[in-house]
C-alpha cells in the first residue's frame, strides 16, 4: 500500500482506539490501591506492573514485525483476543482466589493485549500516511491513545465507582475495550504484508533489525529515548496513589484528578506538537521540550504537592498540567524514526514500539527496586535524571538529508513515490 493516504482516511480505526483505551484505563487510577484492600501488598503490585510491562514490551517489539508477516489488521485482532480472553480470568478466577500466581499469569498476559492492538495500529498509519501529513496522523494516534489511557478512563472510573464498586467497574471496562475493538477492526481491510505469513519468518526479521541498527544507530537510540518517555508515567501509577493519601492526606479523587489533568493537558499538547513539528524540528522538539522540559516538570511532580497540597490544590494541579504538556514533546518521535528507515519502515516501528513497550515495565520496576531506599522523592529524581538522558541521547539520532525545501527543518528526504506532492 502505498504512503499516500490522509489521517481522515483512519476515522474509524482512531474511534475505535479512543474506546479501546478508554477501557483500558478505566483502571490506572485505583487498580493498585484496589489489589492492595484485597490482601496484596504494595510491593508485589509493582512485581504485578512490572511483570505486565515486560509482556507488553515483547508485545510492543514484535508488533511492528508481526505487521510485516501478517498484516496490521490480523495483529489487531491479536491484540484484542489477549486482552478480553486473560483479563477474564483475571477478573473472574485471579481475584476472587486472592491467588498471587494467578493474578501475575492472568494480569501479565494481558500485557501483550494494548500493545499489539494499538501500535498495529500505528504501524498501519507510518506505512500508509502520506509524509507530509504523518506528524499530525501520529499527533491524533496519541490524543486517542492518552484520551482514553487514562484521561477519559478515569472520568469513567470517578462516574462508575460509587455506583458500582471497583470490582464490577472493571467487568465493564472489559465491555468498553470489546466494543472499541471491534469497531476498528471490523471495517479495517485485510492490510498487505512484505512477507510470507509464516512465524518462521520472525528469525531472519530479526537479524535485518540487528543489521539495521548496527548500520542506523539512531534507530536503537531513539527506541531508548522512547522507554524514556512513558517510564515516569507508569511507575507513577504504582506509588503515587499511596503518596498522596497517605503523606499529603488527600483522597483518591484528587490523586485519580491529578492523574486526569496530567493526560488530559498532555492530550491537547500531543494535537498541538504533532501538528507543529512537521513544520519545525522533530528532534528539537524531543530534545527541548520532551527530554529537558519532562525532567523539569517532573521534579515538581513531588515538590509541588508537597509544598502545596494543604493550601492551594490549585498549584498542584497546575503541576500536573505542566508536566503533560511537556511529555507531549515526545510525540514526533513516531514520525522521527521511521524516517530513519525508509525502507524498512516496520522494523523502525517495532524498535519504537519496543521502547514504548519498555516504559510499561520500567517505571514499576523503578519502583519497585529503589523505593524502599531512597523513597518517594528518590524515585522522582531517578525519572527526573532518565529525561535529560533522553535528550542527550536525542541529540545524536541523525534524520537523513532533506531535499525538499519546505520540510527543510525536519531534515528528511520525501522520495515522489510515496504520494508527496511537488
Amino acid at each position: 500500500m502505498p504512503a499516500s493516504r490522509l489521517p481522515r482516511s483512519f476515522a474509524l480505526q482512531y474511534a475505535g482506539l479512543l474506546v479501546f483505551m478508554i477501557g483500558d484505563g478505566v483502571e490506572v487510577g485505583y487498580l493498585s490501591p484496589f489489589l492492595v484492600q484485597t490482601g496484596q501488598t504494595e510491593h508485589f503490585v509493582a512485581l504485578l506492573f512490572t511483570a505486565y510491562g515486560l509482556v507488553a514490551a515483547l508485545a510492543a517489539w514484535f508488533s511492528g514485525l508481526l505487521c510485516d508477516i501478517f498484516g496490521s489488521r490480523t495483529v489487531m485482532t491479536a491484540g484484542l483476543l489477549f486482552w478480553i480472553l486473560p483479563q477474564l480470568l483475571f477478573l473472574g478466577v485471579a481475584i476472587p482466589a486472592h491467588s498471587p500466581a494467578l493474578l501475575l499469569l492472568t494480569y501479565g498476559l494481558r500485557g501483550a493485549g494494548y500493545p499489539l492492538f494499538s501500535y498495529g495500529l500505528l504501524t498501519l498509519l507510518v506505512t500508509t500516511i502520506r509524509q507530509d501529513r504523518l506528524g499530525r496522523a501520529v499527533g491524533l494516534f496519541w490524543f486517542c491513545f492518552t484520551c482514553g489511557l487514562p484521561t477519559v478512563g478515569s472520568i469513567v472510573a470517578q462516574l462508575l465507582l460509587p455506583v458500582y464498586g471497583q470490582y464490577v467497574t472493571l467487568w465493564i471496562a472489559l465491555l468498553g475495550v470489546g466494543a472499541g475493538g471491534v469497531l476498528a477492526v471490523l471495517p479495517l481491510p485485510a492490510t498487505p504484508r512484505t512477507q510470507t505469513g509464516s512465524l518462521k519468518d520472525i528469525g531472519p526479521t530479526l537479524r535485518e533489525t540487528v543489521r539495521q541498527i548496527r548500520q542506523n544507530p539512531g534507530v536503537g537510540l531513539a527506541c531508548i529515548v522512547r522507554a524514556v518517555n512513558s517510564s515516569a508515567t507508569h511507575g507513577l501509577i504504582v506509588f503515587m496513589p499511596f503518596f498522596f493519601t497517605g503523606r499529603l492526606g488527600l483522597s483518591q479523587d484528587v490523586w485519580i484528578r491529578f492523574l486526569e489533568i496530567i493526560f488530559a493537558s498532555n492530550i491537547v499538547f500531543n494535537l498541538l506538537i504533532g501538528f507543529a513539528s512537521d513544520y519545525i524540528s522533530w528532534r528539537q522538539t524531543v530534545i527541548w521540550f520532551g527530554g529537558i522540559g519532562s525532567a523539569l516538570s517532573c521534579v515538581g511532580l513531588y515538590w509541588i504537592p508537597l509544598l502545596y497540597a494543604q493550601s492551594s490544590l490549585l498549584t498542584v494541579y497546575t503541576s500536573a498540567a505542566i508536566f503533560g504538556m511537556t511529555l507531549a514533546g515526545y510525540v514526533p518521535l513516531s514520525a522521527l524514526t521511521p524516517s530513519l528507515l525508509p525502507d524498512h519502515k516496520g522494523i523502525a516501528m517495532s524498535l519504537l514500539n519496543l521502547g514504548a513497550g519498555s516504559s510499561v515495565w520500567i517505571g514499576p520496576f523503578i519502583v519497585y527496586a529503589f523505593e524502599g531506599t531512597v523513597g518517594t522523592q528518590g524515585i522522582i529524581l531517578i525519572y527526573a535524571a532518565l529525561f535529560l538522558a533522553s535528550a542527550l541521547l536525542t541529540f545524536f539520532i541523525t534524520p537523513p538529508t532533506v531535499t525538499r525545501p519546505d520540510r527543510v527543518s525536519n531534515h528528511i528526504t520525501l522520495p515522489q513515490s510515496e504520494g508527496v506532492p511537488s
